[in-house]
This record gives C-alpha cells, structure tokens and sequence, in this order.
C-alpha cells in the first residue's frame, strides 16, 4: 500500500510559499491508518527506545497509536502554556514563523 495517495499537498497554506501536507485523509481510513501505523512501528523496532516523543499536535494521533502499539510510553511536546507545570521549553523555528 502507498500512503502518499492519502497525504494531500496543499499550496500555500498557511501562507504562501508554504506546501501543507495534509495528513487527515490517512485518519479517516481505518485500513490505511492501520497499515500506517505498523509500517513506523516496524522502523522504529530496531531503534528499541525507552519511549516516543509526540510533537503537537498531529503528531500525538500517531504517535499515540504507535506507542500503544509498541508498549511503550508517549512525551508530549506542546506550545508553550499548553501544559502544567513543571515543564521544560525551548524556542524553535518554524517554516512560517517562531515560537
């Protein structure tokens, strides 16, 4: 199965210059989101980590699905005041902007 057939490119969102890769179309699949799912767990099997760490937000749909998947335990990384206290931060970049 190709997943890229469910990843939707759409220029210049959120502004232009930018190409949004949409990921939804993968979610509203069960077969698709599945097949997704166990192909990044096959990946990252041999890496044998001691959790996943799940960047906010659309990375918390499939990292959550890949860590209970694998039995292991989920950090997330979130926008800073999302989260109560303590917590650690850290300034990045973005392609449209910084945070």
């Amino acid at each position: 199965m190709d997943i890229k057939g469910y990843i939707r490119e759409i220029e210049d969102f959120p502004k232009p210059g930018i190409l949004f890769r949409d990921i939804s179309p993968i979610f509203s699949n069960p077969k698709v989101f599945e097949f997704t799912v166990k192909k990044m767990s096959e990946k990252i099997i041999p890496l044998n980590p001691d959790y996943l760490v799940a960047v906010d937000s659309r990375g918390f749909i499939l990292c959550s699905a890949i860590a209970y998947y694998l039995k292991i335990p989920m950090i997330l990384i979130r926008k800073k005041g999302k989260l109560p206290p303590p917590t650690i931060s850290e300034k990045y970049s973005l392609e449209y902007g910084e945070d």
